[in-house]
C-alpha cells in the first residue's frame, strides 16, 4: 500500500498548486466523488482529442500545400508555410502532453480508489468478527489506509483540475416572446462554486437587449455545476423569474456550444448563452 502510493507521489512529481494547499497531506479533505470525476474525465478527453484531431489535420493539410510549394512558388512564400508548419507541430505535442498526464492522473485516481474501496471492505469485515487485541490493531491500521487514500484521491482531484482549461462564457439574452415587453429590465446572477458572474440588462422599444457585461471567463470545477439565476428588477423590487443548475460536462468541445436553458418550469422565459472552451 505504502509502495504503491509513494510510486504515485513520484510519477505526478508535482506540488500542490496553490489554489489547491488545502488538499495537503494532513489537512482537512472532502468527500472524493469517483463517479464525477469519470464524468469530467471522459468528457476532457474527448475535448482533448477532439482538438487533437483538428489540429493534426491542418497540419496534414499545410503538408501538402508545402510540398507543392517547394516545386514551384516563391521562396518567401514557403518559409511562411514552414513555419506555420512548426508551430502547429509543437501546438500538437503540447497537447499529445497535456492528453497523457491527464491520463496519468486518472490511472493513479482510480488506482487509490480501488485501493480504498478495499481497505473499506476489509474494514467492515473486521468490524463484524470478534472483538480482539489483533482484529482492533487491524480496524486501526485498515482506518489509517482509508483516510491516506481518501486524502490523496482528493490530493489528484486538485491537480486534475489544473489541466481543465477555461470556460468563456458569453451573453446572448432572454427569450420569452410575450413575457418579455420594452422597458423591462433583468438580473441574471451565474454562480461555478466561488466564482460568480452577475450582470444586468433592459428590453428596449425594438426589442433588442443590452446587458452591462457580455462575457465571462470561469474556471471549470470538477464537483461544482453552473447555477443561474434571473430576477425581474421593477422599481426597489425585485422578482424571482427562477432558478437551474447546468452541468458543464458537455461544455469540453472543440466548438462553441449553444445554451438555452428554460428559466421558468413552462419554458415561457428562456436564457441563451454561448459557451467556448
Amino acid at each position: 500500500k505504502s509502495l504503491s502510493r509513494s510510486s504515485v507521489r513520484s510519477r505526478m512529481s508535482l506540488k500542490p498548486p496553490k489554489a489547491y494547499n488545502s488538499l495537503q497531506k494532513g489537512a482537512l479533505v472532502w468527500d472524493p466523488k469517483p463517479l464525477q470525476v469519470k464524468k469530467i474525465f471522459e468528457a476532457l478527453k474527448k475535448g482533448l482529442n477532439e482538438y487533437l484531431e483538428a489540429h493534426q489535420a491542418e497540419l496534414d493539410y499545410l503538408s501538402g500545400r508545402h510540398k507543392d510549394t517547394k516545386r514551384n512558388s516563391r521562396l518567401a512564400f514557403y518559409y511562411d508555410l514552414d513555419k506555420q508548419i512548426r508551430s502547429v507541430e509543437r501546438y500538437i505535442r503540447k497537447l499529445e502532453f497535456h492528453i497523457s498526464k491527464v491520463e496519468e492522473l486518472y490511472e493513479a485516481y482510480c488506482i487509490q480508489c480501488r485501493l480504498r474501496d478495499g481497505a473499506t471492505n476489509m474494514k467492515q469485515a473486521f468490524s463484524l468478527s470478534p472483538a480482539t487485541k489483533a482484529s482492533r490493531e487491524s480496524l486501526v491500521e485498515l482506518y489509517r489506509n482509508v483516510q491516506e487514500c481518501t486524502e490523496d484521491m482528493c490530493f489528484i482531484e486538485g491537480a486534475l483540475e489544473v489541466h481543465l482549461g477555461e470556460f468563456h462564457v458569453k451573453m446572448k439574452g432572454l427569450v420569452g416572446f410575450a413575457r418579455l415587453c420594452p422597458g423591462d429590465q433583468y438580473e441574471v446572477f451565474v454562480r461555478l462554486g466561488r466564482q460568480k458572474w452577475r450582470l444586468r440588462g433592459k428590453i428596449e422599444t425594438d426589442d433588442s437587449q443590452t446587458w452591462d457585461e457580455e462575457e465571462k471567463i470561469f474556471i471549470p470545477n470538477l464537483h461544482e455545476k453552473f447555477e443561474i439565476k434571473v430576477t425581474e428588477l421593477r422599481g426597489l423590487a425585485t422578482i424571482l423569474v427562477g432558478v437551474v443548475t447546468c452541468d458543464s460536462s458537455s461544455f469540453f468541445s472543440t466548438k462553441p456550444q449553444a445554451i438555452v436553458v428554460d428559466i421558468t418550469e413552462l419554458g415561457t422565459i428562456k436564457l441563451r448563452l454561448e459557451v467556448l472552451w
